[in-house]
């Protein structure tokens, strides 16, 4: 028997924008039972350009991940389905004439109690162990870079006025994507997940994430954490994009048989 469930969840709030640009998803493997997969997008790219974009991630992400069978490799999973999203992404631009991009973050957990992850772009991971917030991912964006380079702090790197510029997206013409991964083994109840578009994460401290995923089954963290970055950021919220994954306690196993008195054979 598994040593914990998965628990989990998406929320989603078009936020102050005329159009919702983000997507999500949760996937089961059909192929490999006991994978389960998290895929957020944050779309770019005017009017229904970004929405395009960020559907494709997601798209292409279940695609790959029903053809995925137990021994594959996760990680070149991961990498497919950003080179595969990004080449199509730019083949929707030159036939739609528009110009979209999207971020992506997606999360595979294994039988094996791993979980690993990509992402690339400003659409987060981060990892909590109980309510104590344990890990995130790096942005790939500009001010990260200012950061990395010591010439701004990190609690500036949210109010610059070019957070919103990006230098690695799915989608470019110019340069194609770098993928960043990560890898936690030995999961165990208690660990929890929250991949997020910058219209979450944009809002709230590590701290706060993480004791309002601990305290709350993810349908419950999702209504108040998005109850939340509403109040913060009217009246000019982003779109508000994310999944939840929690690892409970398994159920107790229920006898389904009855005993009884054997009798002799004559």
């Amino acid at each position: 028997m598994s040593q914990y469930k998965i628990e989990a969840g998406t929320g989603q709030h078009i936020g102050d924008r005329h159009e919702q640009q983000d997507r999500v998803g949760l996937f089961a493997a059909p192929h490999a039972p006991g994978y389960m997969m998290a895929v957020v997008a944050d779309g770019m790219g005017g009017k229904s350009g970004g929405a395009l974009a960020a559907e494709q991630v997601v798209r292409t992400a279940k695609q790959l991940f029903d053809e995925f069978y137990p021994g594959n490799d996760v990680q070149q999973l991961l990498e497919n389905i950003l080179n595969e999203a990004h080449t199509i992404i730019k083949l929707t631009a030159v036939s739609s004439e528009k110009e979209p991009h999207s971020t992506f973050v997606a999360l595979v957990i294994t039988p094996q109690q791993e979980a690993i992850w990509a992402h690339a772009g400003d659409s987060r991971l981060y990892r909590f162990s109980g309510p104590n917030f344990s890990e995130k991912t790096r942005d790939h964006s500009y001010v990260e870079r200012l950061v990395d380079e010591g010439k701004i702090l990190p609690e500036e790197a949210k109010t610059h006025k070019l957070s919103n510029i990006l230098i690695n997206v799915l989608g470019s013409t110019n340069v194609s994507p770098s993928i960043s991964v990560g890898k936690y083994v030995n999961l165990k109840v208690g660990d929890s997940f929250l991949l997020c578009t910058d219209g979450l994460w944009h809002y709230f401290e590590n701290t706060e994430l993480s004791a309002a995923v601990a305290a709350n089954t993810p349908r419950q963290a999702s209504e108040l954490l998005i109850r939340k970055a509403r109040d913060r950021g009217t009246p000019r919220g982003d779109n508000c994009t994310f999944a939840i994954i929690k690892l409970i306690e398994p159920p107790p196993e229920v006898k389904n048989y009855t005993a009884e008195k054997i009798r002799r054979a004559v």
